[in-house]
């Protein structure tokens, strides 16, 4: 695939370890030593690089980048399948900017930019799964109760950054969690009771660290989902170390299941997040379901 003719690049210019001017000179330098002709424009606003991937395919651009981290990615991705409709998307390539980069690394995506870029010169694609939730593409992680709220205290975090950051979000999310009465339908089950967290992976890992379906595959048809049930906070605490390694999935109190639908009922509501992006702060109704093969990503 020769993709070195139109490239557009989406290019977060908040978060992450560097400020704007220092990641659009690193991508730009790049770019330009990859022999990549392209044409880069950053975000100023929330939802920005959705609007932006939107136009870029309606626009014609066979490959857009995203240049940032997991919530980068997972704007691009809307804007895109909002421009494709029924068609098939433009593809996505990856700039690992962010401070997670879980889509990326289960991707085994270069982390250095220059390295990134040759392989988007390279231009070799595989095709992966998306996930939607109430109508949100996710293309790594999504998940609702105890995750979610790690996600929102991890936003209030200034002081800390890289994994620890999360790691102390969870800590404090742990420490205020109250059981949500929740109901879940899935292929050929279902559950009804206390439930702490709901989490949906199309990849393994989620939070920069925590492996929460460490089972997961990209490209087999399915949504790997775990809950865990009538837990303390104490258990949990205890929990969130083999999170770490996916050895929580073997706790007696943790399920563990594949499916290609899900949904969920859940009172009070609950917040929910896609690829680390909290969507929806109140949410009583979720329902997941799995597009198999549908993005392809240059690797």
């Amino acid at each position: 695939m020769d993709v070195t003719a139109k490239v557009k690049v989406v290019l977060n210019s908040c978060g992450g370890r560097l400020n704007s001017q220092a990641k659009i000179a690193l991508v730009e330098k790049a770019m330009q030593a990859a022999g990549l002709d392209y044409q880069l424009e950053p975000t100023d606003y929330p939802n920005h690089g959705l609007e932006l991937a939107r136009q870029a395919a309606l626009d014609g651009w066979p490959v857009v980048v995203a240049a940032g981290g997991d919530g980068t990615i997972n704007e691009v991705v809307n804007g895109l399948m909002q421009a494709a409709g029924d068609s098939e998307p433009a593809t996505l390539g990856i700039l690992p900017l962010g401070t997670g980069n879980d889509l990326a690394d289960m991707l085994k995506l270069p982390g250095d930019i220059a390295t990134a870029c040759q392989r988007i010169a390279a231009g070799n694609t595989r095709p992966i799964d998306l996930g939607i939730v109430n109508g949100h593409y996710f293309a790594n992680n999504s998940a609702v109760g105890l995750e979610p709220m790690v996600t929102v205290e991890h936003e209030k975090i200034r002081r800390l950054k890289g994994d620890i950051r999360y790691i102390v979000a969870a800590l404090k999310a742990i420490a205020n969690a109250k059981p949500w009465h929740m109901r879940l339908k899935w292929d050929n089950g279902a559950f009804e009771g206390p439930l702490m967290l709901v989490s949906v992976g199309n990849s393994p890992r989620t939070g920069g660290a925590f492996y929460m379906t460490p089972q997961a595959k990209m490209d087999d048809g399915l949504l790997d989902f775990v809950y865990a049930f009538g837990m303390s906070r104490w258990q949990l605490l205890r929990l969130l170390p083999k999170t770490l390694s996916g050895k929580h999935i073997h706790h007696p109190l943790v399920s563990y299941l594949k499916t290609t639908t899900l949904s969920i009922t859940a009172s009070p509501p609950t917040p929910v997040h896609a690829d680390g992006e909290v969507i929806d702060q109140t949410a009583t109704e979720i329902k997941y379901q799995i597009i198999p093969q549908k993005l392809r990503i240059i690797v």
